[in-house]
């Protein structure tokens, strides 16, 4: 009896640390904007001939939890037209908005 109580003690702790591991990108906001960017972006019309398309995006969400480019490092003018046109003034969920904060993504298109 001892054994199957210690048992169901270690499951029971493993079940719960699983369970709250797989929580943590909704309490990470950054983690939480990467993926909803990059779900925003997933869908593109750019062209990459065997390469990938990398950026630097700087940008703010504003108190309507927008996303606010600021800036879009990268060599490639259509990439950076085309990752301003996608994201700007774009809506996000958040549990809490911290207006005015910079956030930096790296961006990465590849062929």
């Amino acid at each position: 009896m001892r054994k199957f109580s210690l048992i169901l003690v270690a499951a029971t702790l493993l079940v719960s640390g699983s369970i709250f591991a797989n929580d943590s990108d909704t309490k990470d906001p950054q983690k939480s904007l990467a993926t909803q960017i990059g779900e925003i972006l997933k869908e593109n019309q750019l062209v990459v001939d065997n390469y990938e398309l990398t950026a630097e995006v700087l940008f703010t969400v504003n108190s309507e939890a927008e996303i606010v480019v600021i800036s879009v490092d990268t060599g490639d003018s259509d990439l950076e037209s085309f990752v301003k046109g996608k994201l700007n003034y774009k809506k996000v969920q958040l549990e809490e908005v911290v207006v005015g904060r910079m956030y930096r993504l790296p961006v990465r298109i590849k062929a």
